[in-house]
């Protein structure tokens, strides 16, 4: 099995998106990951133009000695771009192996380990209230890890606080708006958003409490009063 082509799809732009696709002699082909959120088109070039290249006529079984062919070949290593090109076609060059042996990939690393993953929704608003509004919903959905990220009051944008109905807001092109960046009021809404997230987490395990043992919830009689 030979690797014959290989092309970079990026698609919508505003979530920066990235796709790599190796296909093969052999009709069997690969999908890559090769998003880096802000820095797109960086990916896409780095990979267009010097990477692809090298990939047509190799064999994708051998996935360790390209990825060190690309790792080690290269004057400049472990930077994001490079890093993120390099992830890409490592990812396609597996799913193409667990296509040709018709299993999933995790059977050809060691089998499988978990039937389940924590993972984080990211809960954001304009200000603190309605980031803690938000934490509610994400715990009412069973999150047992949630972000918090708030606007700050008197700023146009704030990193990773969506401007409409996305769950997060992608970097933004080209480079930050310096003369609006306010450190000093975000660490001054720290505090405040920690308090908010802690009192709704307080509340859902007091009713989840409640619910499980109602007759334990306050037997030492004295009133429960919130963080």
């Amino acid at each position: 099995m030979k690797i014959t082509d290989a092309n970079v799809m990026v698609s919508s732009p505003g979530r920066n998106f990235v796709t790599l696709k190796v296909s093969t002699d052999e009709g069997i082909y690969g999908l890559g990951d090769a998003t880096l959120n802000g820095r797109e088109l960086a990916v896409a070039s780095y990979l267009h133009d010097h990477l692809i290249p090298c990939l047509i006529g190799r064999d994708p079984f051998q996935s360790e000695d390209i990825w060190q062919y690309f790792y080690r070949g290269a004057y400049w290593r472990r930077v994001p771009v490079t890093m993120t090109a390099i992830a890409a076609i490592d990812m396609a060059l597996w799913d193409i192996k667990g296509k040709a042996f018709r299993t999933p990939v995790y059977n050809l690393l060691g089998g499988k380990s978990r039937d389940a993953v924590l993972v984080y929704g990211h809960a954001n608003g304009r200000d603190v209230e309605e980031t803690g509004d938000e934490v509610a919903k994400y715990i009412s959905l069973g999150y047992k890890a949630i972000r918090a990220q708030t606007g700050i009051p008197g700023l146009a944008s704030t990193y990773g606080v969506a401007k409409d109905k996305m769950y997060y807001e992608p970097a933004e092109k080209g480079l930050p708006p310096e003369n609006s960046w306010s450190t000093e009021k975000y660490l001054l809404h720290i505090p405040k958003l920690f308090r908010i997230a802690s009192r709704q987490v307080w509340r859902r395990n007091s009713f989840a409490a409640r619910r499980a043992s109602p007759a334990d919830s306050d037997r030492s009689g004295t009133s429960r009063q919130e963080p």
